[in-house]
């Protein structure tokens, strides 16, 4: 039984935090027009849902976190023939990848990068299993209701609307493009950009500040009197709450920042936990009443925005400090050069996981520590 609520503590704590930190994400790029294909709660894999608003809202199996698929945050430039693909393609409604290389009069190797951007984009939908050749799909297409309304006060038909796969006109290339192009992230300034890839650790932030007045001003914590020893149940004031919710967030900013120092750099190691402390912790702190849980989760929120600030690829401070690199250059990072920046921040992140696991081996599990 211990085992169980461990495993459910864990799976609340991590699974929450990071669909909450995904929900930042989500947030800001459909505030900015940004597409987003993907809203989950668990990690990518087999799927039940619904769709609203182009997003397809679900869950998977692996709830150990979230993710939201952006549209067009695939690194280097875009591919070449997108316009006449995109075209082409909704032309047909359906079509092989062969198909849209006869049509558009390009090499089937360029119509397979071509298709694929335009499935990163939410602009086209990949083969399914179920097909025997490589066959895309145009998506589905409803107008929206402020489109439905403006055609109603302006007396004219109803825009169409196209099921997945159904050809459509296309009467002009050109917008169909432009409008595929401005959802996209890439299309986005600068700035708008790094308020995207900032949005998830803001978000944690904001719900441990969040949690910290819920605890101490609403439930109250024990308090020791250092010159009496007495013990109280004091409530804080939301101000109080709030300015021990930005000291905490700056000591564990003080504390990852240890991690590029040589003369703290093991301390700093030797204090953090695998996902193995977390889970011990989860329960601990979820047989001690809400009050511990929540508070709980906000140090955890804590730490996961803070660690996400990191400059390593693919975390979202990597993912910044390119594109400030690209601001400052106007030079676009390859694909390639993304993918090894991304193994070798993998590779070092995999290192720290296995000396912490060993840790929490050794002081939660031998009892060594």
């Amino acid at each position: 039984m211990d085992i169980l609520i461990m495993i459910l503590a864990a799976t609340i704590v991590l699974g929450a935090l990071v669909f909450i930190h995904e929900g930042g994400h989500f947030l800001a790029a459909r505030a900015f027009g940004v597409r987003v294909t993907e809203f989950m709660l668990g990690l990518p894999g087999p799927n039940i849902g619904f769709t609203a608003g182009g997003t397809k809202f679900g869950v998977t199996p692996f709830l150990l976190g979230g993710y939201a698929r952006v549209c067009g945050m695939e690194p280097g430039p875009m591919k070449p023939h997108l316009k006449e693909a995109l075209a082409a393609l909704h032309r047909r409604g359906t079509a092989t990848m062969e198909d849209i290389a006869v049509d558009c009069g390009i090499s089937v190797d360029e119509s397979y990068e071509a298709l694929e951007e335009l499935v990163e984009w939410g602009s086209a939908m990949a083969p399914t299993k179920k097909d025997r050749f490589n066959t895309y799909r145009a998506p589905e297409e409803k107008p929206s209701r402020r489109a439905l309304r403006a055609a109603a006060a302006a007396g004219e038909p109803a825009p169409a609307a196209y099921a997945l796969g159904e050809a459509r006109p296309v009467p002009d290339a050109d917008a169909l493009f432009e409008s595929e192009y401005r959802q996209q992230y890439r299309s986005l300034p600068f700035w708008k950009r790094s308020v995207i890839l900032v949005a998830g650790v803001a978000v944690n932030l904001l719900f441990a500040v969040a949690a910290f007045v819920v605890v101490f001003t609403l439930i109250g914590a024990d308090v020791q009197y250092v010159d009496t020893g007495e013990v109280a149940h004091v409530h804080f004031s939301p101000l109080e709450a709030i300015q021990y919710g930005f000291f905490y967030i700056g000591a564990v900013v003080q504390a990852v920042a240890g991690l590029f120092n040589p003369a703290t750099a093991a301390a700093t190691v030797e204090g953090s936990t695998s996902i193995v402390g977390i889970a011990v912790m989860s329960k601990s702190a979820f047989m001690a009443g809400a009050g511990s849980f929540l508070l709980f989760m906000a140090m955890i929120s804590t730490s996961l925005g803070i660690m996400n600030l990191l400059p390593i690829p693919p975390l979202d401070g990597g993912r910044f400090v390119i594109e400030v690199f690209q601001k400052l250059t106007r030079r676009q990072v390859s694909l390639a050069v993304m993918n090894g920046l991304s193994i070798a921040g993998m590779a070092l992140f995999v290192c720290f996981f296995v000396v912490m696991l060993n840790q929490d081996v050794q002081r939660f599990v031998l009892g060594n520590w």
